[in-house]
Parts: structure tokens; sequence; C-alpha cells
């Protein structure tokens, strides 16, 4: 079928939970997809920073082709070596002592701020349970994690939300400072926003916040769903800040595009958990593990931590060219190949125009274009991609847009 007869089914059959651009992919490699009717797209976009290591990938796949032809799937009353593989590698390479494994990015949120709960509940009794967020957050779509992330488009239609968390604005210690009670067990923050606008705190910031999450015995949560896995230039975000979380979380690109979720956490935290208290059906079975196991030995072995910072580097000065040329780009700020373009426009008529051109991008907070391309991206490819976006924006604003 071709993309219309595709897109004519699923307006009969899906149900209508987002957006969906005119887009049927069918095929994908490294940094290119390819749609129903044969049209090649430059993927600036990695299945929103989930495709680190590119589109079928041949380690990822390889894994997932050998596990899937001996075992799939079995019960976590069980042990599954490729699970407890997959454990001691993120472990090692990480603060976290332990790991619980989920299917996706909300769930091992949610499994987050059950431990948080269980923790303080054993360490200080029942009315020290309430979590604190950071406005523009986004933490998932669950009620739990709907009720932490600190936007109202993405809350509305859904009261009453959980009780017991409480957002201050992100990249503010005396605020974060002024919400902290007695009742608090908790901070819960991504290292840097994604789905906010990809906002980068100021120095200091988290230094800041884990002294005080020491002095008032608090436990500090990284949601890393989105910036971990090498995507900052390093495996986990964290580890720019010169500090550690008690808990954190990962997902989107830990198995190279298999759904897989991970909550990481100190010993002494880890251990509230106990039989019975949390669990997950697929939660880390054998297929999803052997894919991420691939992925993160891939991370770890082939360099990309590197080059990510290297070719990150290069895609944020040529940007930074592009702002100096056209006035209606306020901002460009980044770490690694985790980018935001700050407009002073509306994004979404860029996103389609790219499309048209055969290139995927982002729009976050409406405002904000967001590249999170493979981390395998190259040099070319980028200046591919800046070619493309230069058209457009001349596009945009024909003769007096561009600066002098």
């Amino acid at each position: 079928m071709n993309s219309q007869q595709w897109i004519a089914k699923a307006d009969q059959y899906i149900m209508r939970t987002y957006g969906r651009y005119p887009l049927v992919p069918v095929r994908g490699e490294g940094c290119r997809l390819w749609d129903a009717d044969g049209k090649e797209y430059l993927d600036f976009l990695a299945g929103v920073a989930v495709n680190n290591l590119g589109h079928c990938h041949p380690k990822v796949v390889a894994a997932l082709q050998q596990q899937a032809a001996e075992l799939i799937h079995c019960s976590n009353y069980y042990h599954i070596p490729q699970q407890i593989e997959l454990a001691e590698l993120l472990c090692r390479h990480s603060f976290a002592d332990k790991a619980f494994f989920c299917n996706s990015g909300a769930e091992a949120n949610e499994a987050a701020i059950k431990l948080a709960r269980k923790y303080s509940l054993d360490k200080f009794g029942p009315e020290r349970y309430e979590i604190i967020t950071a406005t523009e957050s986004f933490h998932g779509r669950t009620m739990a994690t709907v009720s932490a992330t600190g936007q109202a488009k993405v809350q509305k239609f859904f009261d009453p939300l959980l009780h017991g968390f409480h957002h201050v604005p992100f990249d503010n210690v005396e605020a974060l400072r002024a919400a902290v009670t007695p009742n608090t067990c908790a901070i819960m923050l991504e290292p840097i926003q994604g789905e906010g606008g990809v906002n980068i705190p100021a120095p200091g910031y988290f230094q800041a916040v884990r002294q005080l999450c020491n002095e008032r015995g608090l436990l500090l949560i990284f949601d890393e769903v989105q910036v971990g896995m090498g995507r900052t230039g390093k495996l986990f975000a964290y580890e720019h800040f010169g500090i550690t979380p008690d808990i954190m979380t990962l997902a989107k690109a830990l198995a190279g595009g298999a759904p897989i979720g991970t909550m990481l956490a100190k010993d002494e935290v880890a251990a509230a958990f106990t039989p019975g208290t949390h669990g997950s059906t697929f939660g880390g079975n054998p297929l999803v593990t052997a894919a991420a196991l691939a992925t993160v030995r891939t991370i770890l072995e082939d360099g990309i931590l590197n080059a990510t910072c290297e070719i990150g580097d290069y895609l944020l000065g040529e940007l930074l060219t592009l702002k100096e040329k056209y006035p209606f780009v306020a901002e460009v700020r980044g770490i690694g190949l985790m980018i935001g373009m700050g407009l002073t426009i509306p994004g979404a008529d860029i996103v389609k125009m790219g499309h048209e051109r055969g290139l995927l991008l982002n729009v976050t907070h409406d405002t904000v274009l967001r590249f999170v391309p493979p981390l395998i991206v190259t040099k070319q490819e980028i200046d591919r991609m800046i070619v493309i976006l230069d058209g457009i924006f001349a596009e945009i604003s024909p003769g007096s847009g561009a600066k002098d």
C-alpha cells in the first residue's frame, strides 16, 4: 500500500492520541528513513532520541535475531541471564548498585516514585511522601507521571491528579529550598529538560540541589529517559555536573529501539523494594535486554561518546551560524547531540516544510526546534541538514529575513 492508503486505514482503526504527520516510514538505515512511497528522509529526530545508534544498527539487529531464535520471553519469576548482564553493565558504569527493568520511561519514573515513597515510609514514616519536580518538566503519561510533570497541557482533562507533587521553576535553587517541607521525601528532575524546550541549568545548580538533599535527608531522582545513553556525550548526563543522584531512570535509547525502561538505585534505597512491592510482566525480558546489551556495549566500545562530543560541537556551530543570519532565531543551546534552537516564531510550519524537503525535525514547547539525531550522524549529513534548514529559513523571510 502507498502512504495515503495506510493513513486512511489508520484513520479508520487507530485512536487519535497523536497529531500524526502524513508520513509512513517503512524502512530505516543509519540516519535515513524511507516512507511507503519510497521517499528518503534525513532523520534528525531519531524516534525522539531513541535511535542513538541510528536505524537498524547491525549489532542490535544481530542481537535481536539471535535472541528471537533462542528465547523471546519468560517470567520474572525466574532469573534471566541477559537481564543480569545488563544490570551489571549499567551498575558498573554508573553510581548505582541495583537495577529494576520495565518497558518505558513512564514506567521507570513510576517505579522511581514508588521506590522513593517506600524508602521514605520505611525510614521516616507515612507523613513523608511528597515529591518536588520542576515546571516545564515531562516525566510520562501514566497518572503518577502526569501528576509529576510540570506542564498544564499534559495534565488537562485528567483531574483530579494524584496528590503529593509540587512544581517549582527549573534552575532555581531558592524556589526549590522554599518548597521543601517536613512531608517532602524526594526531588525529581531532568538533568536537561527535553520536552520543556532543551533547558540547561546554570553551573552550580545541581551541586546546590545535591547539597539540599543531603541537608534535608531527601532522595535525588534524575530522569535521564531522554538525555541518558550517550545523548550528551557522556553515558549519563549527571556526569556533566559532578554529582550523583540516588535514583536514576533510563529508557528511550537503551535498547536501540526495542521497548525497555530501567530504574537504577543505590543499595540502601533499592532495599526498600521487596518481593511483591513492584513488578513488570515484560520488564527486562530476554529479547529486549539482549538488544540493550548490544546497544550499551556499542556505545561504550565503539568511540560513540567522544564522537558525540565532537560532532555535537560541529552541529552547534553550524546552527549558531544560522542564528547570526536570521533574526527570528533567538538562541541555540545544547550539550552533545541534544540541541535546541529557540525561535521568536512558531516552529510547526518549519517542521512540515522540512518533511517536504526530506528532513525530519521536531518542535517542542511550540517555538524550540529540537535536534536529536543519531549519535552516528556525520558532518556530511549535518551539512545536508543545514542546507535544507537554511533554505526553509530563507523562504520564511525572503529578502529582508536574513541579517545584513
